[in-house]
C-alpha cells in the first residue's frame, strides 16, 4: 500500500507519517515545510505549494498511478490567537479552501487520465464548524454530527471547514471519489506547536506553567469557564486509521474525547502534572465558544472506536516534551 499525506510537515500530519511508515505504507509526505520538531519519516518528502494547481496530478499521482490513500491535512490554522482575533479570516478561508479545490480537481483529472478510481482521501475537518448558537451553554454543548444545520460556525475558519466538507462530499457524489470526513476536537500532544501565537489550549497552558515558577500565575484568556475537550494524538491517528481501513461508513465524524474542562480545570490538571501550585489571572482575549465537547455516539456505532487515555495522562506526556523543548532552547 501507498499514501500520500498532505500538510506532513505539521503536527497530525507528521504522526500520521510515522504511522503509516509502521504500518508498511510507502509513504510521500507534501508541505510547505518539513517537520519543525523531528526529521520526517517520510519515503519522500517534497516541498511544495498545495495551493499551486500545476504540480499537484503529479504530486498525487505514482509511477502515473493515483496513490492508494491520501491525507489531508494541509490547512492554514492555529489557537485561538490566531483563528479568532478576525485578523487572518481572509488568508485562512483562500489558503485552505484553494488546497482542497485543486487537491479534487486533481483527482478527477487522474480519474480521466488513468480510468482508476480507487483512491481514498480523509479530509480532517474541525468541530469548529459547529453552530455558534449550540455551544452558549459551557455544560452542555452539543456537538451531534446531526447538530450541524442550520449552519452557524462562530469563525470564518469554521465556516471554511463547513464549506469543505460539502466539496468533498459532492465530489464523492459527483465523480465517485471516496471519501471520508472527521471533524476532530482539539488534538493536542507532542511535537506540536508550543509558542508563537498560532499553539493551542494544552501546549499554551502546559509552556506557561513549565516557564513559571512555584505558586506563580500564569494569564488566560477570558473567565476561564469555558469548556472543552482535548484528544491526545496518538488516539486521533489510531481513530483515523480505523476510519480508512473500512468501507462502510464515510462521515462526517466527530473524532474527539468526551472528558470535558473547563479551561480553569486543564490549569490544576497542568500544574499537578508539574508539581507546581499555579494560579490564573484572567485577562481578555478570544475565547471561542462558550462550551465544546465531542459527542462519539456515532464513531462507537460505527467504528467501534472510543478514547482510552484520559487528559491528565496526555498531559502528562506534552508537558514533559514541552519543557524539554524549553530547556533545549535555553
Amino acid at each position: 500500500m501507498n499514501a500520500v499525506v498532505l500538510g506532513a510537515g505539521g503536527f497530525i500530519g507528521s504522526h500520521m507519517v510515522e504511522r503509516l511508515i509502521r504500518d508498511g505504507y510507502f509513504v510521500r509526505g507534501i508541505d510547505l515545510k518539513y517537520p519543525e520538531f523531528s526529521d520526517s519519516s517520510a519515503n519522500e518528502f517534497v516541498i511544495a505549494d498545495l495551493r499551486e494547481s500545476s504540480r499537484m496530478t503529479d504530486l498525487l499521482s505514482i509511477n502515473g498511478e493515483p496513490f492508494d490513500e491520501i491525507y489531508q491535512f494541509a490547512a492554514d490554522m492555529g489557537g485561538a490567537g490566531f483563528v479568532f482575533t478576525g485578523d487572518h479570516d481572509a488568508d485562512i478561508m483562500h489558503n485552505s479552501a484553494t488546497i482542497n479545490l485543486n487537491v479534487l480537481h486533481a483527482m478527477v483529472k487522474l480519474i480521466e487520465t488513468t480510468k482508476k478510481n480507487s483512491t481514498k482521501i480523509f479530509y480532517s475537518g474541525s468541530a469548529c464548524m459547529y453552530p455558534a448558537y449550540n455551544q452558549e451553554d459551557p455544560d452542555n454543548p452539543n456537538c451531534t454530527e446531526d447538530s450541524a444545520y442550520p449552519a452557524a460556525p462562530d469563525s470564518e475558519y469554521g465556516w471554511e471547514k463547513l464549506f469543505s466538507e460539502r466539496l468533498y462530499l459532492s465530489f464523492s457524489r459527483n465523480y465517485g471519489i471516496s471519501v471520508r470526513i472527521a471533524r476532530y476536537h482539539n488534538i493536542f500532544g507532542p511535537k506540536g506547536t508550543w509558542n508563537g501565537g498560532r499553539e493551542k489550549a494544552p501546549a499554551a497552558i502546559c509552556r506557561k506553567v513549565a516557564m513559571a515558577s512555584d505558586n506563580g500565575e500564569i494569564e488566560i484568556w477570558g473567565d476561564g469557564k469555558q469548556t472543552r475537550s482535548f484528544l491526545y494524538i496518538d488516539e486521533c491517528i489510531e481513530a483515523t486509521r480505523r476510519f480508512m481501513m473500512q468501507d462502510h461508513f464515510f462521515g462526517p465524524v466527530n473524532i474527539g474525547s468526551e472528558e470535558m474542562v473547563t479551561i480553569n480545570e486543564l490549569v490544576t490538571i497542568t500544574s499537578e502534572v508539574a508539581g507546581k501550585k499555579i494560579s490564573a489571572k484572567h485577562i481578555d482575549g478570544p475565547t471561542g465558544v462558550r462550551g465544546r465537547n465531542s459527542s462519539n455516539n456515532l464513531i462507537r456505532e460505527k467504528l467501534n472506536w472510543d478514547y482510552q487515555m484520559t487528559l491528565k495522562q496526555g498531559i502528562q506526556e506534552t508537558y514533559r516534551w514541552i519543557s524539554s523543548q524549553i530547556e533545549n532552547s535555553k
